[in-house]
This record gives structure tokens, sequence and C-alpha cells, in this order.
């Protein structure tokens, strides 16, 4: 045994991820919802944070401390001034595409109010009032769970990492963006959103949020943030105008990302 297991775990075995050892789960527990708040909770002293995987998966982990020498600022700053150029052209003047009768065509996407970086989206205190991390995490985990068609091949996983943000990177898991950027933005949505990573499996990324955005402007804010991650269900799978996706954010406490 690399390291002591806490209670209430369902069958599993430790397996080698890199230079980890990690555990895995033989099959999900049904209460896996209220098993992740107690292992969730604990994390900040075990090390060990709870997330859903697809076991067998190729793993190639990359170092955590990458995101460290990530300017997040200037990084998002420039991304956006290139993203920006591309896309002006799109947002300025629609493309005419002939489509089917019988199906809808996509809506113009006038693209993101901003000419230039805005910065990031203030935090949201927290009052105490909504859900905790660890709350809203078992949530988004069991709403996952239910919707997810191929949740009977994903198992749960204890990564040992310093933080919820890290376990992607931990566990290799490469199918997004650059990992250090996506890291970093991982570690400051859990400092400003109480954000916890849930999962990553295939392409996808799923995150739980504790406190989101109440208001259109400010989650107009995150949407660009969000936009610069490069994940396909947000740019271009379908292309959602930027100004309704913003909408979805208000008050929403699970995000999800796709890469094809």
């Amino acid at each position: 045994m690399v390291f002591s297991l806490p209670d209430g775990l369902p069958s599993g075995r430790f397996e080698r991820w890199g230079s980890v050892e990690v555990w895995v789960s033989g099959e999900l527990p049904d209460d896996v919802d209220e098993l992740w708040v107690r292992l969730l909770g604990r994390a900040g002293v075990t090390g060990l944070y709870p997330h859903l995987c697809r076991p067998g998966s190729p793993v190639r982990p990359v170092d955590p401390g990458a995101a460290d020498a990530v300017d997040l600022e200037g990084v998002l700053a420039a991304d956006f001034a290139e993203y920006r150029r591309r896309r002006l052209p799109f947002w300025s003047a629609p493309a005419s595409v002939e489509v089917p009768e019988d199906v809808e065509p996509w809506p113009h996407d006038p693209g993101p109010p901003f000419t230039r970086w805005p910065g990031l989206a203030p935090a949201v205190p927290d009052s105490g009032a909504g859900p905790t991390p660890e709350e809203a995490a078992a949530r988004t985990v069991a709403d996952l769970l239910c919707a997810e068609p191929y949740a009977a091949s994903l198992a749960l996983a204890l990564v040992p990492a310093r933080r919820s943000a890290d376990v992607p990177a931990v566990a290799g898991w490469s199918r997004g963006g650059p990992l250090p950027l996506l890291g970093a933005l991982l570690r400051s949505w859990e400092e400003r959103f109480g954000a916890r990573v849930v999962a990553a499996y295939g392409g996808e990324l799923h995150v739980s949020v504790a406190r989101p955005p109440l208001d259109p402007a400010h989650a107009e804010l995150l949407a660009l943030e969000h936009v610069l991650t490069t994940a396909d269900n947000i740019v271009d799978d379908p292309p959602t105008p930027f100004l309704e996706y913003a909408r979805e954010l208000v008050g929403r406490t699970d995000w999800r990302f796709w890469w094809d």
C-alpha cells in the first residue's frame, strides 16, 4: 500500500501514473456523491483528491508546477488579441451559408463585447449562504453520472495532489488546451469561484462551482476566460453566440469543457 486509504471506499487497486501511485476503484459506489463530500473535505489533510476518470486510458503526467510560471493576465491578454484578430471578420460580416429548408441556421455571433482584454472576472466572495465547494462538487458528480451515457465506464480515483486544480496535470489528462495555462486558470477559478475539478476523461473536463457569477456583466468577463481555454464546445461546436453562452453562466454551478 502506497498511502493509507480513507474509510468507506469500494474495492479498488493502486495504479502507477507516471511517478505517482493513484488509487482507482473497481466500480463506482452507489453513494459516490455522499462519499465525495467526505473525501474532498479531507483532501487538504490527506493530499488525496477524488476524481472521476476512465480507467485504462494512457496517462502522460505533466508537472503541475508549470502552472506557477504562467503569467495568467499576460497570456490571456495576448491570446485574446490573437483570437479577436482571427474571428473579427466573422463577427463583423456573417457569412451567407445555404442550409436545407428543414435545418435551422446557426445564429450570428457578434463576439465578445470587448475590443481589448478586460481583465479577469472579479472573485465572488464567500457569503456563507451558498453551497460549500464540497457540496457543489458532490452535486456536479451526481448530475454528471445521471446524464453521462458512459457513466458505467468511469471510476473513482484518489489522486495525490496539492490542490484540485492540479489533478488533470498529475493524472496526465492531455486532451484539452495547454495544461500549464489550463492549470493556472483552474487554480484561479478555485480561488475566485470555489471551483473544483471533478472529472477528466476523453476530451471532457468537468468543473464544479460553489460561487458562480450572479449578473450578466460579470458572466461576460468569465465567459471570455472560458473561450480562451480553446474548448470546442464554446468556440465551434456549435458556435454559440458569445452573449448567449455568457448568460448561461449566471448562477451555473457546473462548467463543462470539451475538446475534439
